[in-house]
C-alpha cells in the first residue's frame, strides 16, 4: 500500500513539474527564441568542431580525410613529450602566464578602488579615458610602438637605458621579453578589466558606507571592510577564469615579439603550434599539442574553481 502511494506521488509530481514547464515555455517562449542562435552558433562552430580533435590521435593526411586516416594512438603526443624543447616550451608558456597573472591581476582592482573614491567628476573620467583607450589599440599596432620605442637606433627608451648603460636593445633581450610582454600588456587592458570591479562596486549597499562613516573609519578602512568584501564575488569569478586560461595565453602578440635572439623564452605552446601545424603542415601533432594544452587549462579550471568553492564560498558553479 505504501509503495503504490508514493508511486502515484511521484507520478503526480513529474506531471506537475510538466505541467509548470509547459507554462513557463508559453509564457517565456521570446526569451527562448533569443537563445536560439547564441546556442546555435556554440553548437556549430564550438562543439562540433571539437569531434575533429580525433586527428591528434590519427596520422592525418589530406587525401584519406579526417575520418580515413590510419589511426595512431598516442605516438604524436609521444613524439611531443620526447622532443627536447617540449619543456621548454611548457616552462615558457608557465613562468609568462603566472608572470603575466601575478603582475596584472591586482592593478584592475586598484584602480577601481581608487576611481571609486575620486569625487572629482572630471578627473575621475579623464583618469577613465585614458586607462580604457589603449584597449581598443589592435595587438599590431601596440607590437608597432613597442618596436618603435626600443628601437636601438630611434627608439626613446633605448636611448634612455643605453644614457644610463643599460641594454638598449630589450626586444632582442631574452631575459627582458617577459617584461616587456607583460607590462604592455598590463598597459593595455587594465583600464578596460577595471569596469567589472566598478560595476561590482557600483552595487554595494550605501547603508554599509554610512554605517562605516558613522563608527568613525577612514577611508582606508572603508576599502578594507566595505570595498573588498563586496567585490569578493567578483574577484574569485575573475580569477578562476584567468587561472583557467593560464596556458591558453595569446598567440599573436608573442609571435610578433619574436626574433632570433628572444626565441629561447618567446616560443610558448601557441607559437609552436602554429609553426608545426600551418608552416610544417605537421596537423596530427599539432592538433596533438593543443589538445595537451587545453586538458591543462581544463584541469586548472576545474582544481582552482573546486578550491575557490571551499574557502571562500563562491566559483563558477
Amino acid at each position: 500500500m505504501t509503495a503504490a502511494v508514493e508511486a502515484g506521488t511521484a507520478a503526480a509530481l513529474r506531471e506537475r513539474r510538466r505541467k509548470t514547464r509547459k507554462r513557463n515555455l508559453r509564457r517565456h517562449w521570446q526569451l527562448y527564441v533569443l537563445l536560439v542562435l547564441p546556442v546555435a552558433y556554440f553548437v556549430i562552430f564550438q562543439y562540433i568542431p571539437m569531434a575533429n580533435n580525433v586527428i591528434a590521435f590519427k596520422d592525418y593526411n589530406v587525401v584519406d580525410g579526417i575520418w580515413g586516416s590510419p589511426w595512431a594512438g598516442l605516438d604524436h603526443f609521444e613524439r611531443f613529450f620526447a622532443n627536447p624543447v617540449a619543456w621548454d616550451l611548457i616552462r615558457n608558456t608557465l613562468m609568462l602566464s603566472l608572470y603575466g597573472f601575478l603582475a596584472g591581476f591586482p592593478i584592475p582592482i586598484i584602480i577601481a578602488l581608487a576611481l571609486n573614491e575620486v569625487r572629482a567628476r572630471f578627473f575621475k573620467r579623464t583618469v577613465q579615458m585614458v586607462t580604457y583607450a589603449p584597449h581598443f589599440i589592435s595587438t599590431v599596432i601596440v607590437v608597432s610602438m613597442l618596436i618603435l620605442i626600443f628601437s636601438p637606433r630611434i627608439g626613446f627608451m633605448a636611448n634612455v637605458l643605453g644614457f644610463f648603460g643599460m641594454d638598449s636593445n630589450l626586444l632582442a633581450d631574452p631575459d627582458a621579453f617577459r617584461s616587456v610582454y607583460v607590462w604592455s600588456d598590463i598597459w593595455q587592458t587594465a583600464g578596460y578589466s577595471a569596469i567589472i570591479y566598478m560595476a561590482a562596486l557600483a552595487g554595494i549597499d550605501p547603508t554599509l558606507y554610512e554605517a562605516a562613516r558613522l563608527d568613525g573609519a577612514s577611508r582606508l578602512q572603508k576599502i578594507w571592510h566595505v570595498d573588498l568584501p563586496g567585490i569578493a564575488p567578483t574577484v574569485v569569478v575573475v580569477m578562476v577564469l584567468s587561472v583557467g586560461s593560464v596556458m591558453a595565453i595569446g598567440f599573436e602578440k608573442a609571435f610578433l615579439l619574436q626574433n632570433p635572439l628572444n626565441l629561447s623564452t618567446s616560443e610558448i605552446i601557441a607559437t609552436y603550434t602554429y609553426k608545426i601545424g600551418l608552416l610544417n603542415a605537421d596537423f596530427s601533432l599539432a592538433t596533438a599539442i593543443g589538445l595537451f594544452n587545453s586538458v591543462i587549462n581544463l584541469i586548472l579550471l576545474l582544481a582552482v574553481n573546486t578550491v575557490s568553492k571551499r574557502v571562500t564560498g563562491n566559483g563558477l558553479w
